[in-house]
């Protein structure tokens, strides 16, 4: 039988190897802001339930989807130019929206109070940001995730329009490319992330091109710079 370690106040994680064959490679600690940087520079994520303890995750393999590999097909092309997409103007508000769905396979959300609150301190120090879709003035789909160096983190996303996430994760691979980004974690695999171009590597691959990402020279970029008005509703 494994036994999961379990993180006291110590700022540090288990090596990656110890994980389970589902990934599972700790539990306890807390969300404060320097644990979840060090996480993520080291390929872990907490996911978990509000009735379990803090659940760190390393899996193997791993999602990620290499930006010059994004499948951006006409259709969606096309309904880009009926939304206006926004950049952390409503965090916390995208955070609540994708708490509030319902994915097969899981019972209840993650994304409850204490996280929403513990990423809200990684988006107000620059870390976590939000990719937004709107229409008429209400948000109607988006994303966020994390941000270190030139390595984004998908964290979850929301629609309430049909492609309004889309839409949105289209636009931030766009910029992300601009930028000098070649890879998003997905973390776990998803057949939808999958049809627009993500694929599984191991966690050797994916720990040595994190490495390299989060290490490169890039300044914060000025997120809310990037937000584009709707070109066209016809």
């Amino acid at each position: 039988m494994i036994q999961i370690p379990y993180i006291r106040h110590e700022l540090s994680f288990p090596p990656l190897q110890s994980a389970t064959d589902e990934g599972l490679l700790a539990y306890g600690g807390d969300l404060s802001a320097d644990r979840l940087l060090l996480a993520y520079k080291s390929g872990i994520f907490p996911w978990y339930n509000s009735n379990d303890p803090i659940l760190w995750w390393s899996p193997d393999p791993r999602l990620v989807l290499f930006t010059d590999e994004f499948i951006l097909r006409k259709s969606l092309k096309k309904r880009m130019k009926h939304f206006e997409v926004r950049y952390d103007t409503a965090f916390t508000q995208v955070m609540q929206e994708c708490a509030k769905i319902n994915r097969e396979g899981q019972e209840g959300s993650w994304i409850i109070p204490e996280v929403i609150e513990a990423y809200s301190v990684l988006h107000d120090i620059g870390y976590a940001h939000s990719i937004e879709a709107w229409q008429d003035g209400e948000l109607v789909g988006g994303l966020y995730g994390v941000c270190i160096g030139k390595m984004f983190f998908g964290e979850s996303m929301f629609a309430k329009v049909s492609d309004a996430s889309k839409v949105a994760f289209a636009h931030l691979i766009d910029n992300l490319k601009k930028e000098g980004f070649e890879m998003i974690d997905c973390q776990i695999p998803s057949p939808h992330l999958k049809s627009l171009g993500a694929r599984e590597i191991s966690r050797i691959e994916f720990i040595l091109l994190l490495e390299n990402q989060i290490n490169k020279d890039a300044p914060p970029m000025s997120w809310k710079d990037k937000s584009q008005k709707i070109v066209t509703n016809t």
